[in-house]
């Protein structure tokens, strides 16, 4: 387990850009050969990317690289160059455009044999990127596909293409809509994480000078269960970090209903009133999973 309350884009080929990235302060950082590499600057990118996974002091930040899709020329050299040049210094691989469980299957398969050939002391986590029509329709299948699968992400940009969507340059559609454009897709790739007892990440947010739209963006998804969300921008990490931990308030609130249900459950008791409330088991829940994001967040004594 590793908090995820934010994840940070950054270009592969961009040593200056890697090395603010390094020192941002993001949960975690995914350097990125796909969308932010021009074609000819593919292959060169993977040693820049190398050369700052072993080279930076990344602190606490998760070290992730996300490879071009399994359908281009790029992908299996970039998880071959990368794992054998980054070595442990790697944490993550990210796949886009997953639409099988199949597609997860090949990444993982060719790991097993990289880490196996490099003796490497740690096994790479993966995260795979839902942003496909089939990729949906198949999200639970795929969230299931290898036990190093550690999040899911809901990819909005790329799925509107899928979708034959009319939407704006930041994923919103061109017109008005009753209620949440993307709320749907959004269950379906949490609903898909949670089946699998992986992490949910939201999409990113393009308008990186519109911090109000962001926070607005992430509360709605920390609202519905995400455990963070992408920022294509420096700027995007200190409200994501903010919005997807628990506020201290709520960690008393769970502390206490936890204390106070245990205690009556001592005694006996299965269900209490607490404030004009009713406090059960599912409330128990509910309370052990702000602990734990709590925890993840290191906002806990002793953390």
């Amino acid at each position: 387990m590793r908090p995820r309350r934010s994840e940070l884009a950054t270009p592969a080929n961009d040593a200056h850009m890697c090395e603010k990235a390094a020192a941002s302060g993001a949960d975690l950082v995914f350097l990125d050969l796909e969308d932010a590499c021009a074609p000819a600057a593919k292959e060169a990118a993977r040693a820049t990317a190398v050369a700052a996974l072993t080279g930076l002091d990344w602190g606490r930040t998760a070290r992730a690289v996300r490879v071009n899709g399994l359908d281009t020329r790029w992908c299996h050299d970039d998880v071959i160059e990368i794992v054998t040049g980054a070595l442990d210094a790697l944490d993550v691989l990210i796949v886009p455009k997953a639409r099988t469980a199949r597609d997860v299957w090949w990444v993982d398969v060719l790991l097993t044999q990289l880490e196996e050939k490099l003796a490497l002391s740690k096994r790479i986590g993966l995260e795979v990127l839902i942003e496909e029509a089939e990729g949906l329709a198949n999200a639970t299948e795929i969230a299931r596909a290898s036990s190093r699968l550690e999040a899911v992400i809901f990819g909005a940009g790329d799925l509107s293409a899928s979708l034959h969507a009319r939407v704006d340059g930041n994923f919103d559609p061109l017109g008005d809509y009753p209620g949440d454009f993307w709320h749907h897709a959004r269950v379906q790739v949490l609903t898909a994480a949670r089946t699998a007892g992986i992490d949910a990440i939201d999409a990113p947010y393009p308008a990186y000078r519109d911090p109000d739209g962001y926070r607005r963006a992430a509360v709605h998804a920390s609202l519905l269960g995400f455990d963070g969300k992408w920022a294509i921008h420096p700027s995007q990490i200190a409200i994501a970090n903010e919005v997807f931990a628990p506020t201290p308030e709520e960690i008393a609130e769970a502390q206490e209903a936890i204390k106070v249900y245990t205690s009556a459950s001592d005694s006996g008791t299965g269900a209490i009133g607490r404030d004009g409330r009713l406090v059960d088991a599912a409330h128990m829940r509910l309370a052990a999973n702000t602990l734990d994001k709590a925890a993840l967040a290191g906002l806990l004594p002793g953390d």
